[in-house]
């Protein structure tokens, strides 16, 4: 019997240890919303097609071949002063926002690089790399806008020459 009872004892201490450990813990999470715009560009119908990166807020727009007075692409409007051609096609911007009473935008545009030779416009007004120019003063969120982004070339500009630079858009929330 006392063999009995040393074995039971000795297997219920085993069942003690063997049971699982456990340890609490709690974690006090927090978040800060922030207002945040987002800006994407988009073909736009009545112009040339993104060549690429379209739903994205970096793409590509190529005009193709141009000149002053021969064919050009039938989605390039173009217009012809004394000494200069402008070409322009419309391009869709697209600026969302979340968490904002933002009731519109101001979008401006800004090339990357000089260029002294060309000049370049968005809605009709001109920018360069120094100085940027307000496209929409007051533009609607989550809509496209049509922006007509045109470049003013001289008929002085050697055949061949390609034409190339970065416009920089910036929607800031009014």
């Amino acid at each position: 019997m006392k063999k009995l009872i040393v074995i039971f004892a000795a297997a219920l201490m085993m069942t003690s240890l063997a049971a699982a450990q456990t340890a609490t813990g709690t974690l006090t999470v927090t978040a800060t919303v922030n207002s945040s715009i987002n800006l994407v560009f988009n073909s736009d119908a009545a112009g040339v097609a993104l060549s690429s990166g379209a739903g994205t807020n970096t793409a590509s727009l190529d005009f193709g071949t141009v000149s002053a007075f021969g064919a050009i692409p039938a989605t390039v409007t173009r217009s012809t002063t004394g000494t200069n051609f402008t070409i322009s096609t419309p391009v869709d911007v697209l600026v969302s926002q979340a968490n904002s009473a933002s009731a519109s935008y101001t979008l401006t545009t800004q090339l990357s690089a000089a260029d002294g030779t060309n000049t370049w416009a968005a809605n009709g007004v001109t920018f360069t790399n120094a100085t940027a120019g307000t496209a929409t003063a007051t533009g609607s969120y989550g809509a496209n806008v049509p922006v007509t982004l045109a470049i003013t070339i001289p008929f002085t500009t050697t055949s061949g020459t390609s034409i190339s630079n970065v416009v920089n858009f910036t929607a800031t929330a009014n």
